[in-house]
């Protein structure tokens, strides 16, 4: 691709970043209020299950954007992928919260899905550092 700037793309993806780390800390803060309601065998409030499926969904349309962001910038800009281990950090980020989403749709009809869910968030935590940490250095090249 011969655009004249990235600048545009990396806006996007800025914004899309910090956009899923935030939803993914009031995801954390809605799932940790469910689990401590369940264990107490209380119900939820009215729109929490609602709420957190939304945040969800949300969450995984941002993660689908980053990884498109990424790979239209990284070819438009070198051509090809793999320069740096954000590549790695991205796709691990995109497949635990893909399995993260189909998990949670999962609960209620099978019998794991639950504890997948939970496993797989806790992992994302660690994802999101990662990319993170990895995409500020890539951010760093492309800056003029």
């Amino acid at each position: 691709m011969n655009l004249p700037s990235f600048l545009w793309l990396w806006k996007i993806a800025a914004w899309s970043m910090g956009l899923a780390i935030a939803a993914y800390f009031l995801l954390a803060i809605a799932g940790i209020w469910m689990r401590i309601l369940r264990l107490k065998n209380q119900s939820y409030p009215q729109g929490l299950r609602l709420f957190h499926l939304a945040i969800g969904s949300i969450l995984v349309f941002l993660v689908l954007l980053l990884l498109t962001v990424g790979i239209v910038g990284t070819l438009g800009y070198y051509g090809n992928l793999g320069h740096s281990p954000h590549l790695v950090a991205g796709i691990l980020v995109v497949t635990l919260v893909l399995i993260s989403g189909g998990s949670a749709l999962a609960i209620g009809k099978w019998e794991k899905a639950r504890s997948l869910h939970l496993i797989t968030n806790s992992i994302l935590f660690f994802g999101f550092l990662f990319v993170s940490l990895s995409g500020w250095s890539v951010v760093q090249k492309y800056l003029p």
